[in-house]
């Protein structure tokens, strides 16, 4: 079934008939546009001073044919050492605020808080105060997949002394750094370093165990999380002010065919809000309709009790509430059908627990990466929903963005812009969402996991062939700069 595709209440709102006009277009005052990175992807200096083995370093070694090009983050952009060029490039864009990763072996070598490196403690330095020199607020990740190899030893995210663990690490990064960090990412994309990597075994730490690994690693997560939260809350906000969020990785679904609405909904639910309900909702817990279809499916399997570890009333509480805003992860969509519906040539399905399966429309352009496909709307329909669902917040973009192969003249890169921030900027003036940011994804090429160099997602092209990893600004990043000195889209007259 191509060609015609069925659009839910949530997208119908989305396509209403709005004039645009160029004032329309203009963002407004105190809206703030920045890009990320993240230390993996961007550092190298893998084995540099006393830093220690994470487990993407140990993935590259045992495991290179995962990576497209059998390449690793050895060296990667080598910012670790050319730090000063990456801020001149922040700097050049004319960014409010560059989101950065802290690596977690560079500044803890041993994984635990008993030992801070001088070396990484100075790089981290180094990086926020050149930032803000600039006039550049940093946004700090504290973990963007780069667990320790130690504590993964021990059994990493499955492991619930991680909750401790990664409190103990975020503790020491508030206290080194929350005098200049206003804006705090706790953790990035739960759905990718828990649902991937024990679902497929593509990603570091690439342990296929579906049944019960994924379902640890999720609620591991949002404890730690919620840990970091608190911790910040009762011990540095009164004397820094700062807010704190995680990340989550929102693929926005829409149903095939009327009949897929309900499906539809419940693969929403396993997507976002598994990784959204226990911080967002009034009630907290796991969304109730994914406890009820992960307890009939571990039954169904055998198992005596669920494999959805179960929140007690105290963790309800602890986790319940952490978030000073919503940080919204997104860069495609699907469409949805039940396990009865059409059979269809797509991918493998991102939701086998509650039966969903979905496919690409034919319309949506595709990029490099293997699972992206380009649908604007989604953006505006996905920021919508969640407000829906969880009440009026304030929401940031902190990862949006386009893969290609290389090149300067990244005109396909500019187009995508210009409709994701315009469905943005609907969200906000037609349905009155509270966005105030955008990141784009990201400052420069870099390491892309499991695609490794092939694909291109910077606004700088960097040499990886040249000793100095060369950066060199595309069409995008003068087209972004200009927005964001203007203030507006420039796509009227």
């Amino acid at each position: 079934m191509h060609g015609r595709y069925y659009r839910s209440s949530h997208t119908c709102k989305s396509l209403l008939a709005v004039t645009v006009t160029c004032e329309d277009l203009d963002f407004p005052p105190g809206f703030q546009f920045g890009a990320a990175s993240a230390a993996y992807q961007v550092e190298g200096a893998w084995n540099v001073s006393d830093k220690s083995e994470n487990i993407w370093d140990r993935l590259v070694r045992d495991k290179p044919e995962l990576i497209a090009d059998r390449s690793t983050g050895d060296v990667a952009c080598d910012s670790y050492h050319l730090w000063r060029r990456d801020v001149e490039m922040t700097a050049d864009l004319g960014l409010h605020f560059y989101r950065i990763s802290i690596a977690w072996t560079r500044l803890l070598p041993n994984g635990f808080a008993n030992k801070i490196s001088e070396d990484g403690l100075n790089y981290y330095n180094n990086v926020i105060d050149g930032l803000l020199e600039k006039g550049i607020q940093p946004m700090v990740t504290l973990y963007h997949w780069d667990l320790p190899q130690s504590l993964q030893d021990l059994g990493g995210w499955t492991n619930p002394l991680i909750v401790n663990w990664f409190g103990n690490y975020a503790r020491i990064a508030f206290s080194l750094f929350g005098d200049r960090v206003k804006t705090w990412i706790t953790i990035n994309e739960p759905l990718i370093m828990c649902d991937v990597p024990y679902n497929t075994g593509s990603m570091a730490p690439a342990i296929v165990n579906p049944d019960v690994g994924a379902h640890l690693c999720a609620k591991n997560v949002l404890m730690a999380h919620a840990k970091a939260w608190r911790i910040y809350d009762k011990e540095f906000r009164p004397k820094y002010h700062g807010e704190l969020s995680l990340a989550n990785h929102l693929i926005w679904y829409e149903p095939f065919t009327p009949e897929d609405e309900e499906i539809t909904e419940t693969a929403r639910e396993y997507m976002a809000g598994r990784y959204s309900h226990p911080i967002y909702s009034k009630e907290g817990g796991w969304p109730p309709v994914i406890e009820k279809i992960m307890a009939e499916n571990s039954k169904a399997k055998g198992y005596s009790e669920s494999n959805l570890p179960a929140f007690t009333k105290e963790e309800i509480d602890l986790v319940r509430g952490t978030f000073d805003f919503y940080a919204v992860n997104h860069y495609t969509s699907r469409h949805t059908q039940g396990e009865e519906g059409e059979e269809f040539g797509a991918f493998r399905s991102d939701v086998p627990d509650v039966g969903a399966k979905y496919e690409i429309n034919p319309d949506w352009k595709p990029t490099t990466s293997s699972w992206f496909f380009v649908y604007p709307e989604g953006l505006r329909n996905q920021i919508v929903w969640l407000r829906e669902q969880y009440g009026d917040m304030k929401f940031i973009v902190t990862e949006n963005g386009y893969a290609r192969l290389k090149g300067l003249d990244d005109t396909d890169r500019i187009e995508y812009y210009t409709e994701y921030l315009k469905q943005l900027l609907l969200a906000m003036k037609v349905d009155h969402v509270n966005v105030s940011g955008y990141t784009h994804w990201s400052l420069m090429d870099n390491f892309e996991w499991l695609d490794g160099y092939t694909s291109k997602f910077g606004l700088y092209e960097v040499n990886f062939t040249d000793p100095m990893r060369e950066r060199t600004p595309r069409a995008s990043a003068n087209y972004y700069s200009k927005i964001i000195k203007q203030r507006k889209l420039d796509i009227c007259c």
